[in-house]
């Protein structure tokens, strides 16, 4: 008997008596005229010991080549097919509208009908707007809006075996603006294990960064705000992806009538794409008036054309601020006559910013806050301070939870008054005003 060793091709075509491994790792290489490094690319170490070595014989040996990319991550599988959707269908109607598809997975399960589930959670909302008359008033109001602007139409028919997904609906107020309400189209509500946002793509985060933002903000003298007017409800749905947004609400705004099946034409809140495709507020500074103006002319001429409107403009600038109509500025700047009165402070990405004196201002409600650990707590946590301008003043805050931590178990025990001088919470109420 003759033992004898199978040989193996390789893909490169040379023979191998060793068995090849399953995983294959393929290195696409790029090599410049005369063997040069691309630009960009820097030479590694490896290089130093390959000198003088011809391009042809090189293959493989440039892997250990670094450049400006290596550091960058890459985008993933789901993000690279939720922009293929986009480019693929994100398009224009005849009246110059954009319309969006639902970024859908694939493959994905098929969302069960949940009707049931979300008439349930509007005999709930009934009870709930029935017992508040000032809340039924306000989310009555904000339905009937929704319907005249035409974000919302009535649904077709559901056809058997037809798939569709009804989101549950609900009210919520912003801290900053208690007396306005605003509904929400639960995306992430589940039903038999499932929501609409489990087989939504999330897409690429393509915003820029807050921190680079709020340095571009503070570079040059001249700075401008602005804000795109309701931007998810600028953008249209496809027409064969509206069954994913159906909602019940009652015949006429009538709570005493029948339910009606109703299905949004707009975006939504609350779908996972949402936050990181979809943008409304702009900052930036500019060295001149005149570049400030003419930027925000052409953005508004441009998104104009789209049915978009750019509005809530402020600035430290008089003059860029007088070049546009009053409607066209912030709340508390339309009818201000820019003389010696003072100017509303304007809120935007978290951070309240003082036109007149062009500063950022903090605003702390300690007093609301008992004097706890919890209370604590939350008043250090209150302050959104993305630059660091009163870290000087919080840091003893911090500090002051830090020791409390160690010595205190309970969290909502009243702490001793000396503690407050310790942890400087006066400081940190009247100095970040």
């Amino acid at each position: 008997m003759v033992s004898v060793f199978k040989t193996h091709i390789l893909d490169n075509g040379r023979p191998s008596l060793l068995t090849p491994c399953q995983s294959h790792i393929k290195v696409k290489e790029k090599l410049c005229h005369g063997g040069e490094h691309k630009s960009g690319v820097f030479p590694s170490a490896f290089n130093h010991a390959t000198e003088g070595v011809q391009a042809e014989d090189r293959l493989g040996l440039k892997v250990f080549d670094r450049t400006k990319n290596d550091n960058k991550p890459a985008m993933s599988f789901e993000d690279e097919t939720f922009l293929k959707i986009m480019q693929a269908e994100f398009h224009q109607d005849e009246q110059k509208n954009w319309v969006a598809p639902l970024p859908l997975r694939s493959p994905r399960p098929l969302l069960p009908n949940n009707r049931e589930q979300a008439l349930s959670h509007l005999n709930s909302l009934r009870r709930t707007l029935s017992r508040n008359p000032e809340m039924k008033e306000q989310f009555s109001a904000f339905m009937e809006k929704l319907f005249q602007n035409h974000h919302a139409e009535r649904a077709p028919p559901i056809y058997e075996d037809e798939e569709c997904w009804y989101l549950p609906i609900f009210g919520v107020y912003h801290p900053q603006t208690p007396g306005q309400i605003r509904v929400v189209l639960d995306s992430s509500a589940q039903y038999q294990g499932i929501s609409l946002n489990n087989v939504l793509l999330s897409g690429p985060d393509l915003n820029n960064s807050l921190l680079g933002v709020l340095l571009w903000f503070r570079k040059d003298h001249i700075a401008i705000m602005a804000d795109i007017q309701q931007i998810f409800f600028v953008f249209l749905v496809k027409e064969d992806h509206r069954n994913y947004l159906r909602f019940l609400w009652y015949c006429d705004g009538n709570l005493s009538k029948e339910v009606v099946d109703y299905r949004m034409r707009v975006r939504v809140f609350g779908n996972s794409p949402s936050p990181h495709f979809y943008v409304d507020d702009g900052l930036v500074s500019f060295p001149t008036e005149a570049e400030a103006i003419d930027l925000l002319k052409r953005t508004q001429e441009s998104l104009s054309n789209s049915n978009i409107k750019l509005h809530k403009i402020a600035s430290n600038s008089v003059k860029v601020m007088q070049a546009f109509l009053p409607e066209d500025l912030a709340s508390g700047l339309q009818d201000l006559n820019f003389g010696n009165e003072s100017w509303p402070a304007q809120r935007s990405l978290g951070l309240y910013w003082d036109i007149k004196t062009d500063t950022f201002t903090f605003k702390v409600t300690a007093n609301d806050q008992p004097y706890t650990h919890r209370g604590v707590l939350s008043v250090v946590n209150s302050l959104f301070d993305p630059l660091g301008f009163v870290a000087p003043v919080t840091i003893r805050g911090r500090a002051l939870v830090r020791e409390l931590t160690k010595e205190v178990h309970d969290w909502d025990t009243v702490l001793p008054e000396e503690k407050k001088n310790v942890g400087g919470m006066e400081n940190l109420t009247s100095k970040a005003k």
